[in-house]
């Protein structure tokens, strides 16, 4: 199998995959050690606008100030008959067990970005962003299941974020694993390739499993607000026993229904 071993060098990512027996994928950054607490960035943020806001976000990102707890990916198995040939297939991804957050172990803030910001983040930890069916499926393993919260006013200011962050705290009460139900994910979607420099946005599901959110491409790619989350998802797919780049996994027609449900798969990240 594969582990990640990320070096900076000149304030970028160099990566290498080495061969090893690690269990599953993980997100490691090593001699990188976080230092930016999320209660020390939000008070850094104060005032800042929304564009200002996102740049610093991706920047502490890519410096490693995310917590360790990030860095462990959960599996999630998806197994099903082709729709046409009946054929069987299975493929376990691995995704972040929360949404992507700024800070330490201690002292830790849920962060939405933009969609292009998440992809830079994505990009240097070798990973992507999900599709709505993964999202379902990521729902459906989520070990914490906890009811969406909707807020209404100033949606997209900082406080909100961070109010929104502690409302999702005090209904987790400190349980742990694979959580879900308490944002609306930051997708890949067919449909961006019909509304560019749009933002996809799905689920928010509620305990039966329903998601409140369509998927919905009515936002301009720069709109952020409290209820938007980003996943992350390792590159690295396990397809029925052998190791896939996601990208040739959306390629196959064969396979990508498992990923992508009925929906074509040429959009593979934002531009």
């Amino acid at each position: 199998m594969l582990r990640r071993s990320f070096y900076t060098f000149s304030g970028c990512f160099f990566i290498l995959l080495t061969a090893c027996h690690t269990p599953k994928p993980s997100l490691q950054q090593l001699n990188y050690p976080s230092r930016v607490t999320g209660s020390g960035f939000f008070r850094n943020i104060t005032g800042m606008d929304t564009h200002q806001r996102d740049s610093l976000a991706m920047l502490c990102l890519l410096g490693g100030n995310f917590p360790g707890f990030l860095r462990h990916l959960e599996p999630v198995t998806v197994e099903g008959a082709h729709p046409q040939t009946g054929k069987r297939n299975s493929i376990t991804f691995w995704v972040t067990p929360d949404y992507l957050s700024i800070g330490t172990d201690n002292d830790w803030v849920r962060m939405p970005l933009s969609p292009k910001a998440a992809q830079v983040v994505a990009d240097s930890l070798d990973c992507f962003l999900p599709t709505a069916t993964m999202c379902d499926e990521i729902y459906r393993a989520a070990a914490v299941k906890l009811e969406p919260v909707p807020l209404y006013a100033f949606r997209d200011s900082t406080p909100v974020l961070l109010h929104h962050h502690l409302i999702i705290e005090g209904q987790r009460q400190g349980r742990k694993g694979l959580i879900a139900g308490i944002k609306k994910d930051v997708v890949l979607t067919e449909k961006l390739s019909e509304r560019p420099n749009r933002v996809a946005i799905y689920g928010w599901h509620k305990p039966e499993g329903r998601p409140i959110q369509p998927l919905y491409t009515g936002h301009v790619d720069w709109y952020v607000d409290y209820s938007h989350g980003i996943r992350l998802v390792s590159r690295q797919l396990l397809v029925n026993g052998r190791w896939m780049d996601y990208t040739k996994v959306w390629a196959d027609e064969a396979l990508r229904y498992l990923l992508c449900g009925t929906e074509k798969a040429t959009v593979t990240r934002y531009n």
